[in-house]
């Protein structure tokens, strides 16, 4: 069912599963010929090839009204739409509590648009001598191992626990991510057929919420893409695409001409935000690679929850306004985890370097958290002593000026002297890369309100050992 992920599943696959039967793909290569084609795909889309939006539906539940949205009257939106800033924070949109039912599939594509890359799951197949790709095979979903949270002693480390359990992210608000995922990727491939699109980010990397977006990376071959023309081009006729066709299942998609260029959109299925950018091919790799982190120990996924929360209650968790996004601040918290005296996680790029290789096939990424047992550690800290350290480790014990985040090193190291290293005040390394992921704090006063944020909210949390002194919450489980 679900091709590209293993749906909330611990990465820790039986022994007898492990093995892979896919030929190597070749990368895809996109000419500006095929481009040129692509957009011809795109206009004279084979409507018996689509999916058919009169007769897309959800299990028992009527077809998807294909009536005129209140936000579109004819090819222009609302006044207030069009006054909305691009840039500023995402809103939010909850997901339902209800079950979703699987989705009919009921015009499926002809064989030589359906298979552009190998399914991201262990199956057996017939190889096809002459393009190399594995026929698609509907999975069965596979549930996920029951995983033991660890025992909370004291008050805070129990509060930590309850917001956790409250608010990550349900194995059914993935499913309706993977089901829109699946859905798109259908209709992309009207317009590249050797396309693949992969649901990435916090989704997928075991510390997403209720109220995590969706991220999804369109790959149309696996060399870089120039983000200011190639990917421009691509997402214009993606968001055409979306436009001309979906506007009774999504809405609201919007064209982001940005450094990295996305088209937003909102699955009015599912009722989540998405994200689409075009191989970012590094969040794929990292998306599995924190994933491994995060079901390597069992403290990991609590803590980082609830600092991404204690984080956003401070307004200190929004790049577009100059402060750390979700990604800079798991990186910190796995760095911390990994300098205590007593390590609680250690660097799984340097234990397993062949299944975290920056050339490893992307269609065989995932079978990377499979190979790495859960880690078993000396130090016993609760929880609640584990976020004390965490805030006192940055407010106190961190040097901003001279060192760089390294999970890849899992330690401190010299900040490098590259241009983009100079006049940023955080510097986390992306693991794969080497880039700056925290690269937005760029401006002194807000740097200087993060730094502000951790040592207060440390001495207070330290004197109450209650975590509403630092996190009503109330408001944070609230807001899911």
């Amino acid at each position: 069912m679900f091709p590209n992920s293993i749906l909330g599943r611990p990465p820790f696959t039986p022994s007898h599963q492990q093995h892979n039967s896919f030929f190597p793909l070749p990368p895809t290569l996109y000419s500006h010929q095929q481009l040129i084609d692509a957009q011809f795909n795109f206009q004279n889309a084979d409507l018996s090839r689509a999916v058919s939006l009169q007769q897309l539906t959800y299990g028992n539940v009527s077809p998807i009204q294909t009536s005129t949205s209140p936000l579109y009257r004819g090819r222009k939106r609302l006044s207030d739409e069009k006054n909305l800033p691009l840039d500023g924070k995402r809103q939010r949109f909850h997901s339902p509590h209800q079950e979703p039912t699987l989705i009919n599939h009921l015009v499926p594509l002809s064989g030589e648009r359906r298979y552009s890359m190998p399914p991201l799951f262990h199956t057996h197949y017939i190889p096809d001598i002459v393009r190399c790709v594995p026929p698609f095979r509907e999975i069965p979903l596979l549930e996920p191992r029951e995983i033991t949270l660890p025992e909370a002693k004291d008050k805070l480390s129990q509060q930590i626990l309850e917001l956790f359990e409250a608010c990550q992210q349900q194995i059914s608000d993935l499913k309706k991510k993977e089901l829109c995922r699946t859905e798109l990727q259908r209709e992309i491939q009207l317009l590249f057929p050797q396309s693949r699109l992969f649901l990435v980010g916090s989704s997928l990397n075991g510390f997403g919420t209720r109220t995590s977006d969706g991220d999804l990376c369109l790959v149309v071959k696996e060399e870089p893409v120039n983000q200011k023309t190639e990917a421009r081009h691509i997402l214009t006729l993606v968001h055409k695409h979306f436009c001309a066709r979906l506007s009774g299942y999504i809405e609201r998609p919007q064209l982001i001409r940005a450094k990295v260029p996305i088209v937003k959109f909102r699955d009015k299925v599912s009722c989540v935000e998405f994200d689409l950018n075009v191989n970012n091919i590094v969040g794929i790799r990292n998306t599995f690679l924190l994933r491994t982190y995060a079901y390597l120990e069992n403290r990991v996924r609590p803590l980082a929850l609830v600092i991404k929360k204690w984080a956003s209650h401070h307004d200190i968790n929004d790049a577009s306004r100059g402060t750390l996004n979700s990604y800079s601040l798991v990186l910190m918290v796995l760095h911390y985890l990994q300098t205590l005296p007593e390590p609680i996680l250690p660097s799984i790029q340097k234990s397993y370097p062949e299944s975290f290789s920056p050339a490893i096939q992307l269609h065989l990424v995932h079978q990377a958290p499979c190979n790495v047992p859960p880690y078993l550690s000396k130090n016993e800290s609760p929880l609640g002593d584990l976020l004390l350290g965490f805030l006192k480790y940055y407010a106190t014990e961190f040097d901003w000026d001279s060192q760089m985040i390294s999970v890849r090193e899992a330690k401190a190291i010299p900040r490098p002297d590259g241009i983009e290293w100079r006049n940023k005040y955080i510097c986390v390394e992306e693991p794969f890369d080497g880039t700056n992921t925290a690269r937005a704090v760029h401006e002194k006063h807000k740097f200087d309100m993060i730094k502000d944020q951790f040592l207060k909210s440390w001495q207070r949390l330290k004197n109450k050992r209650d975590l509403n002194s630092i996190l009503p919450l109330r408001a944070a489980t609230g807001k899911r």
